[in-house]
């Protein structure tokens, strides 16, 4: 393969000894927020990019594989998600995907950063396709847990698309015992919950498995799951959590006859067979988090590098 001849390089840091280099062909936005250094970079690969603090977020090629991994199970899961609340996504594409289910009435996703929101809206046209001007939509501009403790409303499903809890950053709080706990309390009794969780990388698991262990402090259900994003540079990890006790995932004729029925136009990624095969994760893993044993609280930050 020959040389790029641009020389301009993005380096994403993702671990003490590992980094992710991206050729740049142009940035588009570059400005601190009251919260986080927010950037959108054209990749020559990947396209126009959400950069949030130098770890990039989700790519104009490949983003439809986080979004839909992280939307679609637990939105499969529940028998009729009607109320949907979105913790974070700003640049509105997990809202693009829980608006494909036409059971969804009224979607609310809260962001602490408009200026991610707004940034998305005038750079990233395709991520969101239109959603936050769906009527079913709100937005609100606040902090998300405060949010929840502030208010009553119940929800069938909340969908958590947030950075990774690194201790000095500012979704650490959204990762707690405490706040799933405030979460339960804001969830129909059949609600589910989704979050992204991390690398499964095999030797960065710590993330993966401290949530997938305080998750099931609040949650009696807590299905683990992967998927290949090539933009993050490490496999990643994804969490379903329902109030129910639900036995196992469904299979893949189960999942391809609810998205069918149950998902508006065509699914760019996932299928019956994968829905039901990415839970089917590799021993080493399924040992990590069985044995994991911290619980990420409050007051005791889980150490992330960043």
């Amino acid at each position: 393969m020959a040389a790029r001849k641009n020389s301009k390089w993005f380096l994403e840091i993702l671990g003490p000894d590992e980094g992710h280099l991206h050729g740049v062909k142009s940035v588009l936005f570059s400005k601190d927020s009251p919260y986080q250094h927010i950037e959108v970079i054209e990749f020559g690969d990947y396209g126009r990019s959400l950069v949030l603090d130098g770890k990039v977020q989700s790519t104009e090629k490949d983003e439809f594989i986080y979004h839909e991994a992280l939307v679609h199970p637990a939105l499969l899961t529940h028998p009729n998600p009607r109320r949907v609340m979105i913790v974070g996504g700003g640049e509105g594409a997990t809202l693009r995907e829980a608006l494909r289910h036409p059971s969804v009435r009224r979607a609310v996703m809260v962001d602490v950063d408009q200026e991610v929101i707004e940034v998305s809206r005038k750079f990233l046209p395709e991520f969101h396709g239109g959603a936050f001007d769906d009527p079913r939509t709100e937005i609100v501009i606040e902090d998300a847990r405060r949010w929840l403790e502030r208010h009553e409303e119940v929800f069938d499903a909340i969908i958590i698309d947030l950075s990774d809890p690194i201790e000095e950053g500012p979704c650490y709080r959204l990762y707690t015992r405490e706040f799933y706990r405030v979460v339960t309390g804001r969830l129909a009794p059949d609600g589910v919950i989704a979050l992204q969780s991390g690398t499964v990388a095999a030797h960065d698991l710590l993330n993966f498995s401290a949530i997938y262990q305080t998750l099931k402090t609040a949650f009696p259900t807590v299905w683990a799951y992967a998927a290949s994003v090539p933009c993050f540079g490490l496999p990643w990890g994804f969490q379903v959590a329902s109030k129910e006790r639900l036995p196992q995932p469904y299979t893949a004729a189960e999942y391809d006859d609810r998205i069918e029925r149950r998902i508006n136009g065509e699914l760019k990624y996932l299928t019956g067979a994968l829905c039901s095969a990415q839970f089917v994760l590799p021993k080493h893993l399924r040992l990590r988090m069985e044995n994991e044993s911290r619980i990420i609280e409050d007051d005791r930050p889980l150490y992330t590098y960043h």
